[in-house]
């Protein structure tokens, strides 16, 4: 796999050392140019079943790492540790929302055979488009992304079904072809877009209102841009009702060491 520079790497520990220390903020924009994951750790009894919905719907669950059960490094970030390196976390119980936190350790001693997945996650190519002059608003705002739950159900898959969850990026209606480009380059991590334009179509009532994340700032000129998104598994653990799960929280993201562009094709 394509190796990150030395100076991508500092920023990367830098950034997991800071996290692991208790700072908490949405990493959108945080080490440039390195790949980023959302995070679903499940008991090993329900691992089979979030990696087959993953398989049944790449789009918004791309799978980048299956870990082995119970353990919490990622090869994807050599001397990583999932339960402390991710800036906040959401403990799920019986598909609620029990309580988020900054240290997830006390899931793995209450869940010892956990089993964690890491998804792509848009947050990638937005250094792509970054370099392509095309501006990220909510990070530029200091802003979390907006993230909705939209009409379009995906492929159930044994005890877990759900609808798909998408990002927005405002884009100027004259990049949102360059947008989609980039964008689609990184198949792992989203690829292109899945709608663009009026967010009625994906059954959105009201774009300032997103389900996570903050509320976006949309100038004249600019055309709502939608990913799928990597929260598409916490929709499935509210619609399925799982005893146990833990993930990010949406926008709180994994930094790996991995180069976005060992992902681009």
């Amino acid at each position: 796999m394509m190796q990150a520079s030395e100076q991508q790497l500092n920023e990367a520990r830098a950034a997991r050392a800071a996290y692991r220390a208790g700072e908490v903020r949405p990493t959108s924009g945080v080490a440039h140019g390195l790949v980023q994951a959302n995070l679903i750790s499940v008991p090993a009894d329900w691992a089979y079943d979030v990696l087959l919905y993953s398989q049944r719907n790449p789009k918004p669950c791309p799978v980048l790492e299956v870990l082995d059960a119970g353990a919490t490094e990622s090869k994807l970030a050599p001397g990583s540790d999932l339960r402390v390196d991710i800036p906040r976390y959401r403990v799920w119980r019986d598909g609620e929302l029990a309580e988020e936190v900054t240290d997830a350790s006390e899931a793995w001693r209450e869940h010892p055979d956990l089993v964690s997945f890491l998804i792509g996650c848009s947050f990638t190519f937005e250094a792509g488009l970054v370099d392509a002059g095309i501006p990220v608003r909510h990070a530029d705002i200091g802003r979390n992304v907006p993230m909705y739950r939209t009409n379009r159900a995906c492929n159930p898959a044994s005890r877990l079904h759900g609808e798909m969850v998408v990002s927005m990026r405002p884009i100027a209606a004259d990049r949102v072809a360059d947008a989609v480009q980039v964008s689609g380059r990184y198949p792992a991590v989203h690829g292109a877009p899945v709608h663009v334009g009026d967010p009625a179509g994906l059954g959105i009532a009201d774009i300032m209102a997103p389900e996570f994340g903050d509320a976006p700032e949309i100038r004249d000129g600019e055309v709502p841009v939608f990913w799928a998104c990597g929260v598409t598994p916490q929709a499935a653990i509210m619609a399925s009702k799982p005893p146990f799960a833990l993930t990010h929280a949406p926008g709180y993201m994994f930094v790996t060491d991995v180069p976005d562009l060992a992902y681009m094709v």
